[in-house]
């Protein structure tokens, strides 16, 4: 995204300014996550490195025992102090199963888009067919906005209003 901005500047579509503050922007952003990406390699498996729907850069880190997994993010606007900026923790149920047991971060900035990409990939490497995951009553407030985000990830998603509760499930399979 701030690539095509910057080609459109090259091609005079764009004051000179502004894509000097825009190449700026970019060089501090790269600076960033070459530091943070020193510090989140020390303690953690780093997956990925990606964009947002905001064309913000992340980097995708996990931790993995073989029981729990937990995808996590951090989004490069500050240091890295040891902790994630967002991140779904799952567990493995079986060979077969990833059970998502909660997602954690702001909403509406494509980090859950950009970590369930990363959880789909896992469960591929590892030939694990389904990832699953339950609607509970506590997420009954925003419970439009999961049925969304889950739909949009090739999830089937039930849900039952009268009791407030609801399935996600994925299938490899069906991808």
């Amino acid at each position: 995204m701030v690539f095509s901005k910057l080609l459109e500047a090259e091609v005079g579509q764009t004051d000179p300014e502004e894509r000097k503050k825009e190449l700026e922007e970019l060089e501090f952003q790269v600076y960033r996550m070459r530091e943070n990406m020193k510090e989140i390699s020390q303690k953690y498996d780093v997956i990925g490195i990606d964009q947002t729907k905001y064309s913000n850069w992340v980097i995708v880190f996990k931790e993995d025992d073989g029981n729990i997994c937990r995808v996590m993010l951090d989004d490069c606007q500050s240091p890295f102090r040891g902790s994630w900026d967002f991140c779904i923790q799952a567990e493995y149920t079986d060979h077969n199963n990833i059970h998502i047991a909660d997602i954690k971060g702001p909403e509406d900035q494509g980090y859950g888009s950009v970590l369930m990409k990363y959880l789909k990939d896992i469960a591929i490497k590892q030939n694990i067919r389904a990832i699953k995951g339950d609607i509970v009553k506590r997420d009954w407030d925003h419970v439009d906005r999961l049925e969304h985000f889950y739909s949009k990830h090739n999830f089937r998603v039930q849900l039952d209003f009268e009791n407030k509760s609801g399935s996600i499930e994925w299938n490899q399979m069906d991808r």
